[in-house]
């Protein structure tokens, strides 16, 4: 890999996989796709729009990259709901924009598609752990538009595209929004804790069991997929996943145990979903198989990151 092109370098998953690349791979070029913003720390940065099909073409032209990591997306479940329209257009169609260019002007390179463990949704009230093999049956609009982008991108395969999808479980770390669970109960809990909010939390359903990762442990399969990508087939899938859901309930006991608080803990109406799952469980065999990926983060040090991060951006 001697040029590593990224979308979404300035989101949160894309901070913590620069330096995770300059150590797998230090000799790479490491190229960041932005829409003008300045980056840090990056080798080049490359100006596209996704929704603009010739800026696309122009950025992979110019880029002549070996591998595309494509991250760049409408993440958040609860934005999806509030403007689904601009979900599918980022998710879909800005994809499907990044997949074409290369295709057509970096037919050699890797395109690395960022899913999500969300388009299983209904699926995972079979009770079982889902494989790479379950049906897509996402239950909001963003699970909805990345498994349309999926299947885009793994039908694209057919006709030459070098792409591998990965599906990783929700994950977590220094530097996320509010938008996410854990961040926005750490969030909650260093303000109380800082006294610059009362003594009241407020949540979404708690009785949920969610599979959580260390966003270095998501950074890490993407590397495994560069490392490995001689010998992937094009359109392969794996899930990212620990295969152990944990209580959402007890993520938040545990936050506000490490935060040294006792607030009272209420149930706010804006925070629940319309269509939701009680428990999602994933299969990751297939990637500790073929990639020789596993997590390696222990969740009580995701936590601590977490709740140390929005401390000191409160101050």
């Amino acid at each position: 890999m001697r040029r590593i092109l990224v979308t979404g370098a300035s989101g949160f998953v894309g901070g913590h996989l620069r330096p995770a690349l300059r150590a797998a791979f230090p000799q790479a070029r490491l190229l960041a796709a932005t829409r003008g913003e300045s980056v840090a720390d990056w080798d080049e940065a490359v100006t596209l729009d996704l929704l603009d099909q010739p800026s696309c073409a122009a950025a992979l032209r110019a880029a002549r990259p070996d591998a595309v990591l494509h991250l760049a997306a409408m993440a958040a479940v609860g934005a999806s709901f509030r403007d689904p329209l601009l979900t599918w257009r980022t998710n879909l169609l800005g994809t499907l924009a990044m997949a074409e260019a290369v295709r057509a002007e970096a037919p050699e390179a890797l395109f690395v598609q960022a899913s999500s463990a969300e388009v299983y949704g209904l699926a995972f009230q079979q009770g079982r752990r889902l494989a790479e093999d379950a049906p897509l049956l996402p239950a909001n609009p963003y699970a909805a538009s990345k498994a349309a982008t999926d299947l885009a991108v793994a039908e694209m395969a057919l006709r030459g595209l070098r792409s591998v999808r990965l599906r990783p479980v929700n994950h977590t770390g220094a530097g996320q929004s509010e938008d996410f669970v854990v961040s926005a109960f750490a969030r909650q809990a260093a303000m109380i804790a800082a006294g610059r909010q009362p003594p009241v939390i407020r949540v979404g359903a708690l009785e949920r069991w969610r599979d959580f990762l260390d966003v270095a442990d998501v950074c890490a399969a993407y590397v495994a997929v560069l490392r490995c990508a001689d010998a992937l087939k094009p359109g392969a899938v794996f899930n990212v996943a620990s295969g152990t859901p944990k209580h959402v309930g007890t993520i938040l006991a545990d936050l506000l145990r490490l935060a040294g608080i006792a607030p009272r803990v209420e149930e706010e109406a804006a925070r629940l979903r319309p269509t939701d799952v009680i428990r999602t469980e994933c299969d990751a065999t297939a990637a500790r198989d073929t990639l020789g990926w596993a997590p390696r983060v222990p969740w009580e040090s995701t936590l601590a990151a977490v709740l140390d991060d929005w401390r000191a951006r409160i101050g």
